[in-house]
């Protein structure tokens, strides 16, 4: 299935929505970060990109899984290599005969043996391409699967630093670029790789001296070649570094039209286009002057090996020491073997394309991965203890500036504070999001942080109020949190978040489609699957964090109030922009400017007359 709206965050734990929070400043690639209706100067940080040593391991091992199919490439390609030799050379020695005075019979007969050779050749490149292409189709398979695998895997954090344009730009242009070059440059450079390699061995045995000098006569190429080749990775990955701009601007802009219209924000988010467009072409120039250099080059210099061949060879005719059918079929493999060394160069320029792009896909493997859940033991209890935690954002001030916090399991927990004072932010250390830069965040002794996902969403499960709806029908959207459930249970889930009345309303019930060419879910009953969700996937812990923001009061109460009932005897910790969460809740955080200030019942604090009775008065008043 896809995604009607792209995820970020840690699906296996915010499996409700999102985890982007509204302590964070929300970082574009372009260099704007968008905090409230300012944009002020910020940089994200790219994912890796592998080594040239990494992408060479890579290929090896993807040419081990299907070393058969490109053992079976070699063979025909060589046999069809070899086939195409034997035309210059009977032509040479249909030279020679007619010289010597041979009769017709002679010539047709080696006539016929260019033709049955040339339509072996014929048949034999075919084969080794059909093969070639299968062995890119099933290799391309195996790269998209490690990478999509690779990508699942990335902590929520690495991908909302690096930006989701860069992950999105890998996973589609860089993986077809890749594709392309697997199923279509891979064949076709091995067959012009082994056709050049018989050519050039076949001008040494007619003669030593004119094969010496035919290598020599391309020394213009060696050097333009490695010219380019000095220049064209970086060239090129840079390249696709500005595509990844391009595709980072136009998606942030895009989800965030409504603000960018409500805060006036247009010029300025055009204005950062236009300069990542301007990268983009700056880019693109400089790898199209690579490219008008080195082909000039390699054009003019493919006539120089065949003319000094036949300048030489004709002296040796001269002196009688090589019969003029050599010198010509010397000259023509020459002639040949700019055919397929042309397609070589031209599959270089591609591949170095191609490389970059390989880098760039295999680059994943070296970005920080989520921890297995084998690799750290398991929780004694559902206690969740925060201790000393201090946390900033890259770049930034400190968010969190030492906050001690136990919730006791089956705790009913409200934090509350002013918007920016790091209840967000705290709801991600909470759920494993995020690591502290200082402290620890512990759920029955074991950190958070250090939790496998299929672990941690059984521990913790943190459900913002942005969600996602997945193309795809009812039934496979609630699977997601739990793909062994029955319908039974579905629609168990959804009555106790009150989305079973419009769910069987649907044409198909569970089985109707969402999305753009089924069923368009508005907000509120989207909110409900995704909480659905989290009723299927059953934590013991579960971080609300404006779970209920865009249903209307009435049915957000009745929401909460539902899944309360179903959470029974589980922890919940809510981060309050509501104050009557606050109230119902056992004990009541507050939070301002990135300390815990208070933190007591809801009674005691109203009686302390502190912060939150403050609050408290003020929110009572409007709403009482």
């Amino acid at each position: 299935m896809t995604a009607q709206q792209p995820p970020q965050g840690r699906g296996a734990v915010t499996i409700s929505g999102s985890a982007a929070g509204r302590d964070k400043p929300q970082t574009t690639r372009t260099g704007q970060t968008t905090q409230g209706p300012e944009l002020v100067a910020a940089k994200t940080t790219h994912l890796p990109i592998a080594e040239r040593t990494d992408v060479r391991r890579a290929l090896l091992d993807l040419i081990r899984a299907d070393g058969k199919a490109f053992a079976t490439v070699l063979t025909l390609n060589a046999l069809a290599a070899v086939a195409g030799l034997a035309g210059p050379w009977l032509l040479g020695r249909i030279i020679d005969d007619v010289r010597a005075g041979g009769g017709v019979r002679a010539v047709d007969r080696l006539a016929l043996g260019i033709l049955l050779c040339a339509l072996a050749q014929l048949l034999l490149a075919r084969w080794a391409r059909y093969v070639g292409h299968r062995f890119g189709e099933r290799t391309l398979a195996r790269v998209r699967e490690r990478f999509v695998d690779r990508a699942l895997a990335l902590p929520a954090s690495v991908v909302e630093r690096a930006g989701t344009g860069d992950l999105t730009a890998r996973g589609t242009a860089d993986v077809t670029t890749v594709g392309t070059t697997l199923r279509d440059a891979g064949p076709v450079l091995l067959i012009n790789l082994v056709q050049a390699l018989f050519l050039t061995c076949a001008v040494f045995v007619l003669n030593p001296l004119l094969g010496a000098v035919g290598l020599l006569g391309f020394t213009p190429i060696l050097f333009a070649l490695r010219w380019y080749l000095r220049r064209a990775r970086d060239g090129y990955l840079a390249e696709g570094a500005a595509t990844s701009d391009i595709a980072e601007i136009v998606t942030a802009t895009a989800s965030g039209a409504r603000t960018v219209e409500a805060f006036r924000l247009t010029h300025r988010r055009i204005g950062a286009s236009r300069e990542a467009l301007e990268t983009a072409r700056r880019t693109r120039l400089y790898t199209l002057y690579l490219r008008t250099v080195f082909f000039p080059v390699v054009e003019v210099s493919y006539t120089i090996p065949v003319a000094a061949v036949l300048l030489v060879g004709g002296a040796l005719h001269l002196n009688g020491t090589m019969s003029l059918g050599a010198v010509v079929a010397a000259a023509l493999y020459l002639q040949q073997l700019s055919g397929p060394l042309d397609e070589i160069l031209i599959r270089v320029e591609q591949l170095q394309n191609s490389g970059a792009s390989f880098a760039r896909v295999e680059g994943l493997a070296r970005a920080p991965q989520a921890a297995a859940d084998g690799d750290c033991p398991d929780p004694v209890d559902d206690r969740i203890d925060v201790t000393g935690v201090r946390y900033a954002y890259g770049g930034g001030g400190e968010v969190l500036r030492g906050v001690d916090l136990t919730v006791r399991p089956g705790e009913r927990l409200a934090v509350v504070g002013p918007s920016g004072a790091g209840k967000t932010t705290l709801s991600r250390l909470l759920a494993g999001i995020d690591a502290p830069t200082a402290g620890t965040v512990t759920v029955g002794g074991v950190p958070v942080v250090g939790l496998g996902p299929e672990r941690l969403r059984r521990q913790v499960v943190l459900v913002t109020q942005e969600h996602h709806v997945f193309l795809g029908s009812v039934r496979d959207n609630l699977r997601i949190a739990e793909s062994a459930a029955d319908d039974g249970e579905l629609w168990d889930a959804l009555a106790a978040v009150g989305a079973d009345a419009w769910v069987r309303d649907l044409p198909e019930g569970l089985d109707t489609r969402l999305g753009q060419d089924g069923h368009r879910t508005d907000g509120s009953q989207a909110q409900q699957l995704a909480l659905a969700r989290v009723v299927l996937a059953d934590p013991h812990t579960l971080i609300l964090d404006e779970a209920t923001a865009l249903l209307d009061p009435t049915t957000a109460r009745h929401t909460e109030r539902a899944l309360a009932a179903v959470l029974e005897g589980r922890t919940v910790i809510a981060i309050a922009h509501r104050l009557h969460t606050a109230h119902d809740a056992d004990r009541v955080a507050v939070m301002a400017d990135g300390l815990l200030s208070e933190l007591g019942t809801h009674d005691e604090l109203v009686a302390a007359g502190g912060a939150y009775a403050a609050l408290w008065r003020s929110w009572h008043g409007e709403h009482g």
